[in-house]
């Protein structure tokens, strides 16, 4: 019988909470899977996806690989453990003077033969049936994988295929990801949504001077990220009074310094209103100048309660965009909408900003009234 085969990451790790962690992820799996038929098994160290319609093999395993807690799967061939069962099924391999390898794991020690011993004994049985092949153990062509389970079934198969990786999303809590038009923001969400995190979504927005296009890019953007971290609930929030008043009262020096730090201050209230526990940016280090050191002290400055985590704070460019292409969020990022980033620009933004200097600039702005202005603007779009 066809079945996956799953392999899960080092749970184990977890202790006495392992059982939460690994519930956590066989629900996100059988989730991902509710518009297929399959019946799914547990078993000690791998799980089971059986009777599923062959004809939706390949979007069931592209379906599995986006599922975080998920190592790797193969689509294996599941016989009865037993020698003779194992033998009949390992001679259906037609090498075709290819080079192979046996691998045989033994997870069940009550099976007869010593792993080893039994992988020579396959390998001398496929070299008979396929008398132009060979046996290669560094590189072969072909890998034959016996993995010999305790539920009295053994798996057949050829290829690994590798899968997210990470925790279960959601066993590490949610958080908010502020969410721009550009490369950097996706791949945070990605990243932070590997180490467990549910995400919402928080988008500023500057009409008229950035078009409904800008708005629709970020939409689309949350839309690319759903495969990997499920419904997203995206805020929008008008940033164009803020913007306006910063530039008509503040040095313009400071001016992306200042949107940041109310962005912050909005970001926070947000997460207490919808009980979320972080917030989430895509910052590199030194990529721009809002992206200092000095300016990320200033900008996190405001929030008092809530971590900030910046999974990409340590990647070049290129390792981003590399993740971007493997996500699928690299074309629309660089569709050229401008975000809420590029109205009023200053031509020398401060790189070293410091939080004395920026207190005195936003006493020539009333702070809550513009940050109470963009909650009462809130819109809700839920992505799925």
């Amino acid at each position: 019988m066809k079945v996956i085969l799953l392999r899960f990451g080092p749970l184990y790790l977890k202790g006495n909470n392992r059982y939460v962690f690994e519930n956590m992820l066989i629900s996100n799996i059988k989730k991902k899977l509710c518009d297929e038929n399959f019946k799914f098994e547990k078993t000690f160290g791998r799980y089971v996806v059986s009777n599923y319609e062959k004809s939706r093999e390949d979007a069931i395993v592209q379906k599995l690989k986006q599922v975080f807690g998920l190592y790797s799967l193969s689509v294996a061939e599941e016989v009865v453990a037993s020698v003779d069962a194992i033998k009949n099924e390992i001679e259906k391999n037609e090498l075709d003077g290819k080079s192979f390898k046996v691998i045989v794991k033994r997870a069940d020690k009550n099976f007869p033969v010593p792993s080893m011993e039994f992988a020579k004994e396959l390998g001398g049985l496929l070299l008979d049936k396929n008398p132009n092949a060979s046996v290669d153990l560094y590189n072969p062509m072909v890998e034959v994988n016996v993995d010999i389970r305790m539920n009295g079934k053994a798996y057949i198969f050829n290829e690994t295929i590798k899968c997210q990786g990470g925790l279960p999303l959601g066993s590490a809590g949610k958080a908010m990801l502020l969410l721009s038009g550009g490369i950097d923001s996706p791949v945070a969400g990605y990243l932070m949504g590997k180490r467990g995190l549910e995400l919402e979504a928080l988008h500023f927005y500057s009409y008229p001077y950035t078009s409904e296009l800008a708005k629709e890019k970020v939409i689309t953007l949350a839309k690319e990220l759903t495969p990997y971290l499920g419904k997203i609930d995206l805020h929008v929030v008008s940033f164009t009074k803020v913007q306006e008043a910063i530039h008509m009262n503040c040095s313009s020096e400071y001016m992306i310094t200042l949107m940041r730090r109310i962005m912050m201050r909005v970001a926070e209230r947000l997460c207490e209103k919808y009980s979320l526990g972080a917030i989430v940016t895509g910052e590199s280090l030194g990529q721009v100048a809002s992206q200092t050191m000095n300016s990320m002290t200033v900008t996190g400055g405001v929030v008092n309660n809530k971590p900030i985590f910046r999974p990409c704070i340590a990647l070049d460019k290129e390792d981003i965009i590399e993740v971007a292409k493997d996500i699928g969020t690299y074309k629309t990022s660089v569709l050229p909408y401008e975000d809420c980033c590029t109205v009023f620009l200053p031509k020398n933004p401060v790189i070293k900003p410091t939080i004395e200097k920026c207190e005195k600039e936003e006493k020539r702005l009333n702070i809550e009234a513009l940050v109470e202005e963009c909650l009462a603007g809130e819109e809700i779009i839920e992505i799925k």
